[in-house]
C-alpha cells in the first residue's frame, strides 16, 4: 500500500463489516482495500454477496435523498457518509411524446450530474478505510464528482482527463481544487495513464469498483418509490462507460429479487454515432466488445469510450432485460439539445442522446405504445455551454 494512504485501515478493519468481493472471471475473492480496485487477472470486480433490502417501511420518516436507501449502500457507517445531500432528483412528464414518457432530472446534483451518486458512495466507503488521497481518470464528470467529493472529505485528489475535455468541466474540476493532469489522445489513453498513479494512491475509479456503481443504482430506487414501487416498462440512457445501465440493472434486480417490485425494465442504450462499441457488438451478437475502430469526436464527449471496462456486464445486462442499443448523429445529438431545452430542460449533448435515441426505438417498435418509458437525463448543459448553437 501507498504510504500517504493509510490513516485508520487497523481499526475500519477490525469495525467494519467486511463485503468481500469477487471477480466474475477467475472467482478469486478479495476483502475491501483501498488500494484493490481490480482483480490479479485483470477483470472488475463486484461484491460477492448481494446487499441486504431496503426497508421501504421506514422511508417516510427519513431525509429525501439517496442516503434513505442506506441498508444496500456497503457503508458501515453511513451516518458517517461524505455526502452533500444528494439524491431523490425529480421525475417530471415529457411535453414532447405522445408516449407516457418520464425524464429523470439525474443533471441536478451539487456537481450537476448522476456521477454524485457513485463518487457520495466511493469516496464515503474510501475515506471508511483510511484513504487520504485518490487519482481518478474521467472525460469530466466523474472527475468533477470524486474532485468535490474528495475535497468534502479532506482527501487530497488528482484527476487525469483528456486534453480535449470542455473547458468548463475542467474550470469545476480545478475549482475543487482537485490536481488536473490533461492527456492526449483518446478516453482510453486517459485511463492508460492513470493506471501508474493508482499503484502508489487509491484509485477512485468509476469505472472499476463496484462501490460507484452501488452509488449509481439508486436511481433504480428512485424510480421505483416514485412511480409507487413500481417499475418502469423501460429505461433509456446514454451508455458510455455504462455505469448508469449497470446502476440500473443492479437496482431494479435487488427490488425485484426482494419482492419490492414485480418485474423490471428493458434497458436502451444510446451512444453516439461516431464512437459506439456497444451498438456493434449487440447487433452482432457479439459476448465482447471489440475496441471500436476509427472512433470520431462527438458532442457527446461523456460516452466517447472506444471500449468499456465492464462492457461484457453491459451486454448482459442489456440482453437479460431483452433491452436494445439506438446510436444518434451529431446533428440528432444538437437537436435534442434543443427539443429538451423548449421544455425548459438545459442539458449537455451527451444527456441528450436520449431524445433521438426514444425517438428511433419508438418507430423500431422497441418502445409500444403503452409503455411507460423513463428516460435518465445524466449532466448540466452549463457544463458543455457553447457546443450546441442556440
Amino acid at each position: 500500500m501507498g504510504s500517504c494512504v493509510l490513516r485508520r485501515v487497523n481499526h475500519w478493519r477490525t469495525t467494519m463489516v467486511h463485503f468481500d468481493m469477487l471477480c466474475d472471471e477467475c472467482r478469486s475473492r478479495f476483502t475491501p482495500d483501498p488500494m484493490r480496485y481490480g482483480c490479479d487477472c485483470g477483470s472488475a470486480l463486484d461484491f460477492a454477496a448481494p446487499a441486504p433490502p431496503i426497508a421501504v417501511e421506514e422511508l417516510a420518516s427519513r431525509p429525501a435523498n439517496m442516503w434513505r436507501y442506506h441498508e444496500a449502500l456497503r457503508i458501515a457507517r453511513p451516518e458517517d457518509a461524505v455526502t452533500m445531500g444528494e439524491g431523490m432528483t425529480p421525475l417530471i412528464r415529457a411535453d414532447r411524446s405522445d408516449h407516457d414518457l418520464r425524464l429523470k432530472l439525474d443533471f441536478t446534483f451539487p456537481t450537476g450530474s448522476y456521477k454524485d451518486r457513485g463518487a457520495a458512495v466511493l469516496i464515503s466507503a474510501l475515506r471508511e478505510m483510511g484513504a487520504d488521497a485518490v487519482v481518478e481518470d474521467s472525460s469530466g464528470n466523474a472527475g468533477a464528482a470524486i474532485a468535490a467529493y474528495a475535497a468534502r472529505a479532506g482527501m487530497r485528489c488528482v484527476i487525469y482527463t483528456p486534453s480535449g475535455t470542455s473547458p468548463a468541466k475542467l474550470d469545476q474540476i480545478r475549482v475543487f481544487g482537485a490536481e488536473l493532469r490533461l492527456v492526449e489522445g483518446d478516453r482510453q489513453a486517459t485511463t492508460e495513464a492513470v493506471l501508474e498513479a493508482a499503484e502508489t494512491t487509491p484509485y477512485a475509479s468509476h469505472n472499476w469498483t463496484p462501490y460507484f456503481i452501488t452509488g449509481v443504482k439508486t436511481v433504480a430506487f428512485e424510480i421505483a418509490e416514485q412511480l409507487g414501487w413500481r417499475a418502469p416498462d423501460n429505461v433509456v440512457a446514454p451508455a458510455g462507460f455504462g455505469s448508469i445501465l449497470l446502476g440500473l440493472h443492479l437496482g431494479f434486480s435487488e427490488l425485484r429479487r426482494h419482492g419490492i417490485t414485480d418485474t423490471t425494465p428493458r434497458l436502451l442504450a444510446a451512444q453516439a454515432e461516431r464512437c459506439c462499441p456497444i451498438h456493434v457488438a449487440w447487433r452482432a451478437g457479439a459476448d465482447v466488445v471489440d475496441r471500436f475502430v476509427d472512433p470520431r469526436p462527438t458532442l457527446a464527449e461523456g460516452i466517447a469510450s472506444t471500449r468499456p471496462i465492464r462492457a461484457r456486464q453491459v451486454l448482459d445486462a442489456i440482453r437479460h432485460t431483452e433491452g436494445a442499443v439506438a446510436t444518434v448523429t451529431e446533428d440528432e445529438i444538437a437537436d435534442g439539445v434543443r427539443a429538451l431545452a423548449r421544455e425548459g430542460i438545459y442539458v449537455e449533448p451527451t444527456s441528450a442522446v436520449v431524445v433521438s435515441a426514444f425517438d428511433r426505438l419508438v418507430e423500431q417498435g422497441v418502445i409500444r405504445d403503452g409503455d411507460l418509458t423513463v428516460s435518465i437525463l445524466t449532466g448540466s448543459g452549463l457544463k458543455a455551454s457553447g457546443k450546441v448553437p442556440a
